[in-house]
């Protein structure tokens, strides 16, 4: 009786954590599925970010697959800003760590942006250098 209880939690535990695999693994499957149709693509458990041509979509990943989607022609963007806990920072000389990390994209003829959330700073700096070189060779 005392070992069925002390392997009740375990066991539990146990079904739990391949639960959460499974949901992981269905919204990495929905990536790569929808990656397929870009040049360039990024996931992470914020956003999913796909670059074809001079067009930018970006979602949110879900188990049941991307939801929210959005897109936007690097044509219409006037800046791109890196923003590491709420404050724009440098490309260059961007900080080791933060809270909350996206890249802004700002448009020419509109008053409203689009804020893409990052998990890494690394990442995020590498894509906002890149993308950046499309703006500006536009």
């Amino acid at each position: 009786m005392e070992r069925g209880l002390f392997w009740l939690p375990l066991l539990i535990i146990f079904f739990w954590l391949a639960w959460q695999g499974s949901q992981e693994y269905q919204k990495v499957e929905a990536y790569r599925i929808w990656a397929e149709q870009f040049d360039r693509a990024k996931y992470d458990i914020y956003a999913v970010l796909g670059q074809k041509d001079n067009n930018i979509t970006w979602g949110k990943p879900t188990p049941k697959g991307l939801i929210q989607l959005q897109t936007f022609s690097l044509d219409d963007v006037k800046e791109i800003q890196l923003l590491v806990d709420n404050k724009v920072v440098n490309l260059e000389t961007p900080p080791q760590k933060g809270r909350s990390i996206g890249l802004e994209f700002k448009f020419v003829d509109s008053p409203n942006s689009v804020l893409v959330p990052f998990t890494e700073i690394p990442l995020a700096v590498e894509w906002g250098k890149f993308l950046q070189s499309l703006v500006i060779s536009h």
